[in-house]
């Protein structure tokens, strides 16, 4: 919490009236020393340096009364013209001598002034601070501990203090440096002076925590001008809170910490800033591509036709293919290969191939912009170059983690280490095998579906001369699904890729091994049930809507007449044995799927046109089965309003 303006501003306008009044006193101690050294003790006009000396002061003197009494906002101005008494004695010829006690009597007069207005005002602290302190338990009483630190983060602006604070040091060691040489510098040299101000301002850990926020603004600062290079000023409109440069300044600090950058002499830790600050440029990369990745593959799908854009987008790309590659370049040739080399080279290089493949993507957009035929297997060559760059990406994680593991156990062994490994291993590794498995089991349920799905000959789509539903294109080939839908093979691969429904009647589509009666291999079965575990929470969500559906339509005693069994008493055992509640129900959907037509009056009734009813039966079935307590008196009501499909 911090103090309100007024009282800011009072504050300053307090201290500045305190420095004015030093200054006078200042003046005053100055004329009289001189006048004792120049030992003239006659008329100050008689002679012209005695003169000049006293006007000077004069003049000194009036300016710091008239200040005073500006900022303090009073007309007593003698309550600061105390200092002008040793002149006033000089030009009443006063001896020289009693200046000085005249000047001592002037500080001790001026000095009780100031403890006067001190004890005036000596409650005015304890009642500001009664102040925020009854704030600060209001914030923490509504908002929590955390809002509270983050107020008091963002109105004192630490990072920026801490920013000004390491800039000015390293500018001071800079300027002492060119102060003390007179030759030039090679360029050499200039790189070895940078790096070592660098390691001579990281020597405390405040000037630690400075050099962190200076990292953070300046990667703040390269991604903003990133951003606005790809945009222009379209890009501060939905601005991305995850590019904020924070992790590349928190990236350095953990590092720096690990390795006891502090401890080392200047030298060394040149040598570890020089290491670090490659890891933090490696960061600033990859962020660049995240931000330009969306980018690229938007202006090569979306069919924009300026030039300037896509230049500014692939010159972009190809700096970050270049570049990367030439920085593990440089370090594989200067350094001696170790764990956090590794990692550098490692991120720089999947960086190049991420690069790579977002410009060969880029490519397949434009080739098929270009091209009259759309290209029906694009989907699945995109799926492949992203494949194969998170392969290697994977691979790569994995060569770190076994070199770290190896470099652990062989060499000095820390908890740092050993921690990096871990989060290495499990986000880096784990994280991304797991996913792209399950990306595989995916798409490869998808393709089971589709090739198990029979092809629709020419007659039938003749016959049924109508556009996919999914592309809105013309079907010169079609798969037909277990409801009679017509769809592109493609596109229903693509819908299946999200979800294992038809489109149109959100039927379920199973696979060849997932057909009644058929058998499936054990392996079948642990992909299935990977599979559905990540759909499970879907699935749950919609059973706990069904079943608030279901309580909310239970008719009560009073809701009218019920239907009463009309099929012979086969139905009404079945209805007695399942308890009173059963004999509520129509009698109609007793059982749990209807199997014909002929035999279904009541499929007859909802539907007279005998196309449909095969899509009628297998929707009514499903929901038969996922609403097995539905009663007859909703049943009635969507019988005799044909809401029912």
């Amino acid at each position: 919490l911090t103090l309100p303006r007024q009282h800011l501003v009072q504050l300053y306008l307090y201290v500045l009236t305190a420095l004015l009044l030093f200054a006078g006193h200042q003046i005053s101690r100055d004329f009289v020393r001189s006048e004792i050294d120049f030992g003239h003790d006659g008329p100050v006009y008689e002679d012209s340096l005695s003169l000049n000396r006293f006007t000077t002061a004069l003049i000194g003197q009036l300016v710091v009364c008239t200040l005073c009494s500006f900022v303090m906002k009073t007309k007593q101005i003698w309550l600061f013209s105390v200092h002008l008494l040793p002149l006033l004695a000089r030009f009443c010829m006063v001896p020289v001598e009693m200046l000085v006690v005249i000047n001592r009597f002037a500080m001790i007069f001026t000095g009780l002034e100031v403890l006067y207005f001190l004890a005036s005002n000596l409650l005015v602290p304890y009642k500001l601070a009664k102040s925020a302190y009854r704030e600060l338990v209001q914030v923490v009483e509504v908002y929590g501990l955390l809002a509270l630190g983050m107020s008091l983060w963002n109105q004192l602006v630490v990072p920026v203090l801490f920013m000004v604070f390491w800039l000015v040091l390293f500018a001071l060691q800079i300027y002492s440096y060119f102060s003390t040489r007179d030759h030039p510098t090679s360029r050499e040299r200039l790189l070895f002076l940078f790096l070592t101000s660098i390691a001579e301002c990281c020597s405390t850990p405040y000037s630690l925590l400075g050099l962190m926020f200076t990292v953070s603004f300046i990667t703040l600062g390269v991604l903003t001008l990133c951003k606005f290079y790809l945009q222009g000023y379209g890009a501060f409109m939905n601005d991305n809170l995850m590019h904020r440069g924070m992790t590349e300044g928190i990236t350095l600090l953990i590092l720096a910490v690990q390795t006891g950058l502090i401890e080392l002499q200047v030298v060394h830790r040149a040598f570890l800033l020089s290491i670090i600050l490659f890891i933090v440029v490696a960061s600033i990369l990859q962020s660049m591509l995240e931000i330009a990745d969306p980018i690229v593959l938007a202006l090569g799908a979306s069919r924009n036709k300026s030039l300037w854009k896509h230049f500014r987008a692939v010159s972009l790309c190809l700096f970050l293919l270049v570049f990367p590659a030439y920085m593990a370049y440089m370090i594989s040739q200067f350094f001696q290969m170790d764990f956090w080399l590794l990692i550098i080279i490692s991120s720089s290089i999947l960086t190049s191939l991420q690069v790579l493949g977002t410009l060969f993507i880029y490519i397949l957009f434009m080739v098929e912009e270009f091209s009259k035929e759309p290209m029906e297997n694009l989907d699945d060559v995109i799926y492949y170059v992203n494949g194969t760059y998170r392969l290697l990406e994977f691979l790569v994680a994995l060569c770190v983690v076994a070199y770290g593991v190896a470099e652990t156990i062989l060499g000095e062994w820390t908890w740092m280490g050993s921690s990096i490994i871990f989060v290495h291993s499990y986000f880096n590794v784990w994280l991304r095998a797991q996913l792209g498995w399950k990306s595989f089991l995916l798409r490869r349920d998808a393709a089971n579906k589709i090739n198990s799905l029979p092809t629709a000959t020419k007659e039938q789509l003749e016959e049924h001369n109508d556009i996919c539903s999914i592309c809105y294109q013309d079907m010169h080939s079609a798969v037909i699904t277990p409801c009679s839908h017509f769809f592109h093979s493609a596109c229903l691969k693509k819908w299946l890729y999200v979800q294992e429904t038809c489109p149109l009647c959100h039927q379920r589509l199973k696979s060849a091994g997932q057909q009644p009666g058929a058998i499936a291999t054990p392996a079948q079965e642990i992909d299935e049930q990977l599979v559905q575990n990540e759909r499970r929470p879907e699935q749950e969500l919609a059973g706990q809507e069904l079943v608030h559906l279901e309580d909310s339509l239970d008719p009560g005693p009073e809701d009218g007449p019920k239907l009463h069994n009309k099929e012979g008493p086969e139905s009404g055992n079945t209805s007695a044995s399942n308890g009173d509640r059963e004999t509520d129900r129509d009698p109609r959907i007793h059982n749990s799927t209807f199997t014909g037509t002929d035999e279904n009056p009541y499929l007859r009734d909802l539907c007279p046109d005998k196309d449909r009813l095969p899509v009628v039966r297998t929707a009514v079935n499903e929901q038969c089965m996922e609403l097995p307590q539905a009663h007859s008196g909703e049943l009635h009501e969507a019988e005799s309003s044909h809401k029912l499909p």
